[in-house]
């Protein structure tokens, strides 16, 4: 990591944009890095596949960076991206005339990728008991997010993993603060008739998207709009 990406970690939102409106790849790539894991779990929590989630991440990435000279700054940049991917992942959705029926029925399949994913990043010989029991409690968990109702699915997503603020949530989602501490209330009950009460850390490792995941993101996005400008300069290169 060079100076000029120290540097810009410490930076404002509002810098950042500035920055790369200016079609600086550092920016653009600092602003990706900081919110993938956020924006993925967001658009998997309507998708319910890796994949698809993946795909949207980097199209609403597209959107956004493309359109950055929209951004008022009346909401902050977190809650103005993660409006761009709930609306695309619902638009994909509608676009593919998907049901609730037919999300639920890959819940076998991407438990298998999930399972290939946590097993091969340690020595399952080694590994201690501990670890085991978070990793199996974390595909429970998992399978059990997705068979939520898609709104208590989302409202929790928000507020139980991500941290928001209920307003931030009711902002992002285009409802009251009311309704969503109902949908948190139901989704919570809901939980909690298939899990036991442990409702802490062990959401940070449900739906991991970093290391090599969210750098490739960064990279397809970086170079998705460097095709996109179509001759336009950007200040640096990959």
């Amino acid at each position: 990591m060079n100076a000029k990406t120290d540097s810009l970690n410490v930076i404002q939102d509002a810098e950042l944009i500035r920055q790369a409106q200016q079609k600086d790849v550092f920016a653009i790539r600092l602003i990706t890095s900081r919110y993938n894991q956020q924006l993925f779990r967001v658009a998997w929590s309507i998708l319910q596949n890796h994949a698809d989630a993946e795909d949207v991440l980097q199209e609403s990435y597209l959107k956004a960076f493309t359109a950055l000279e929209t951004f008022s700054g009346q909401s902050s940049l977190s809650t103005w991206l993660t409006r761009i991917v709930l609306n695309t992942a619902l638009d994909t959705i509608r676009a593919t005339n998907r049901r609730q029926s037919a999300l639920n029925e890959q819940d076998v399949v991407l438990m298998d990728v999930y399972r290939s994913h946590y097993t091969s990043s340690s020595n399952s010989d080694q590994m201690p008991d501990r670890h085991l029991m978070k990793s199996e409690f974390a595909k429970i968990l998992k399978a059990a997010l997705g068979r939520l109702p898609e709104q208590y699915r989302t409202t929790f997503i928000l507020r139980e993993i991500e941290g928001l603020t209920v307003a931030e949530a009711a902002n992002i989602l285009s409802i009251n603060e009311a309704t969503v501490k109902t949908r948190l209330f139901r989704a919570r009950r809901l939980l909690k008739q298939a899990l036991e009460p442990e409702f802490g850390d062990i959401f940070k490792s449900t739906l991991p998207f970093a290391g090599s995941e969210c750098e490739a993101m960064t990279t397809r996005v970086l170079k998705a709009l460097i095709t996109d400008l179509k001759g336009e300069t950007i200040n640096d290169k990959l």
